[in-house]
């Protein structure tokens, strides 16, 4: 262990290993049973788990706000300091470390468990959501102009300010902000795991601030926490999955989108994401992350060159152009006119991707060793942003250009979960593409699902990474149990109370995020200072 970090921290002294398990105690207990009984007290009192859901995603977010577009920002200017100060120059596992995988392995996991669902899931809704809104411009105000969108000069009727304006707030949604949550928690990560040999849970992050004390109270808090982070927005994640493949599924072949349904589907990912657990980081994960990648480039050459490709490339450019000029004014935390975007959508967003951070954070961690600080931010904050910005300008550059062909376009009008499978209806061979848009959200699905488990087992193992196979797929069973609980329970209004559990683990998480950064800076200075 390096000088500037002395413990006595020994993995494992305090695990205790019934029936073959190696189980930290008392992580593993808590967070366990707590979920159980969650499970258990939703199913018995479904109706006023479904109100309590129903008030508790609102009332979060409308209350603060504030709190998660402040922290964002926080995020990513932290992340801009690392990479134009000396701290950049640090590498992960130390200077003489080399990467564990190529370049395309890499971003094909990062890309993969990043927000594989969620851009299938929002690719065509969220764009066209926001153009046909008073977000998009074409509901004005008395005087023409949107007074909240008045940068843009989004006056009634212009519909190239409407797209740009629905394009900026997609993009800002899925670009630099959620990807520098994700960053903090895995360099944070990663640096105190590979440069100082401490165990590669979240406790760990915080060694520089409670010293000693991350092995006691305050470091099974932390993780506790992160578990339940983690878990209710995987859950989140794999309900819209399940809707949207089960839409799928019914808009080709009829085969409905009931409670068995959703059953018969969740259990049968799981079983697979199990499958893909057992095998492993490199037999399972990766294989299928790249498989993912694969398939998600096909259907996006397909959209950009089979669609409407000059509206497509003026969706990009000119929709990441406005949101390159338009970012500070979307992330403004205080005097915005439009509440429901920064309390309907921005709020939750912020919170889900806090959710995501534990799992996205440890597992960008796993395999990111060998990397410089401003090499690994560069790649984590920006390639991925420019991905996002290429895949939303795709997909609701297309949804968008249908709805000014013809304003009463299927693809406006039917559920979110249904926008893609219309969008692709007039394309040729419409039912394959379906489908493997369907097929994407499933592989999505489990390498979510197997990532998220050996994340969530590393942790409730004290941080090990070889910890019992038959504890993986404890916790790879348990997201499918809650996930389908959340969805029978919330009925039709499902999501809701999905997003509902994911925003109550985010709010508190940010108040973990902040103080993280503050420690991530004080293990670097000193290690930068070295080099």
């Amino acid at each position: 262990m390096s000088d500037d970090i002395k413990t006595s921290y020994k993995i494992g002294q305090d695990n205790i290993t019934p029936f073959g398990l190696d189980i930290h105690n008392p992580v593993f207990l808590i967070s366990g049973l707590s979920i159980v009984a969650f499970v258990l007290i939703t199913l018995m009192f479904q109706e006023g788990a479904a109100a309590f859901f129903g008030w508790l995603r609102p009332a979060i977010t409308s209350t603060f706000d504030w709190f998660f577009l402040s922290a964002a920002n926080i995020f990513v200017l932290f992340g801009i300091l690392l990479v134009v100060t000396p701290l950049g120059k640090v590498r992960l596992g130390g200077q003489d470390a080399t990467p564990d995988f190529s370049y395309i392995g890499w971003f094909a996991m990062l890309f993969a468990a990043g927000m594989g669902i969620g851009l299938m899931f929002f690719g065509v809704s969220e764009p066209i959501s926001h153009f046909g809104s008073s977000m998009g411009g074409v509901a004005v105000g008395d005087n023409g102009v949107r007074t909240d969108w008045a940068p843009l000069g989004a006056a009634a009727g212009d519909v190239a300010a409407a797209r740009d304006l629905a394009m900026a707030a997609t993009i800002f949604h899925w670009g630099l902000h959620p990807w520098a949550i994700y960053a903090v928690v895995a360099l944070a990560l990663a640096f105190f795991a590979y440069n100082h040999n401490l165990p590669l849970t979240l406790r760990s992050a915080f060694y520089p601030l409670l010293g000693e004390r991350v092995w006691g109270f305050w470091g099974h808090l932390i993780d506790t926490l992160a578990v339940f982070a983690t878990l209710f927005g995987l859950t989140t994640s794999l309900g819209f999955g399940t809707k949207q493949a089960l839409s799928g599924f019914n808009y080709l072949f009829g085969w409905g989108t009931g409670s068995v349904a959703i059953v018969v589907l969740v259990t049968v990912i799981t079983a697979i994401a199990i499958v893909s657990v057992v095998r492993g980081l490199d037999g399972g994960v990766k294989v299928l992350s790249e498989v993912n990648m694969g398939l998600a480039l096909l259907l996006l050459l397909v959209i950009m060159f089979v669609g409407p490709t000059g509206d497509i490339m003026t969706a990009i450019f000119s929709g990441g152009a406005a949101y390159v000029k338009e970012v500070v004014w979307l992330s403004m935390p205080f005097g915005r006119e439009d509440t429901n975007f920064a309390q309907g959508w921005t709020s939750f967003y912020w919170a889900w991707w806090i959710s995501w951070s534990p799992f996205v954070g440890m597992f960008i961690a796993r395999v990111s060793r060998g990397r410089t600080v401003r090499e690994f931010v560069l790649c984590v904050i920006f390639i991925p942003t420019l991905l996002c910005v290429a895949w939303m300008g795709a997909f609701g550059g297309t949804a968008i250009s249908q709805v000014v062909a013809d304003a009463s376009a299927p693809v406006a009008a039917v559920a979110q979960e249904l926008k893609l499978f219309e969008m692709v209806q007039d394309f040729p061979f419409s039912a394959l593409l379906s489908m493997v848009g369907i097929v994407l959200v499933l592989v999505f699905f489990i390498t979510s699902s197997d990532s998220g488990s050996l994340v969530i087992d590393s942790i409730t193992a004290g941080g090990k990474n070889d910890a019992p196979v038959s504890q993986r797929v404890f916790w790879c069973s348990f997201e499918g149990i809650v996930a389908i609980v959340l969805l029978l329970v919330g009925g039709s209004e499902a999501l809701g109370a999905l997003q509902a559990m994911a925003v109550s683990t985010g709010l508190p998480f940010t108040v973990v995020l902040l103080a993280m950064c503050i420690s991530l800076y004080m293990g670097l200075s000193k290690a930068s200072k070295q080099l």
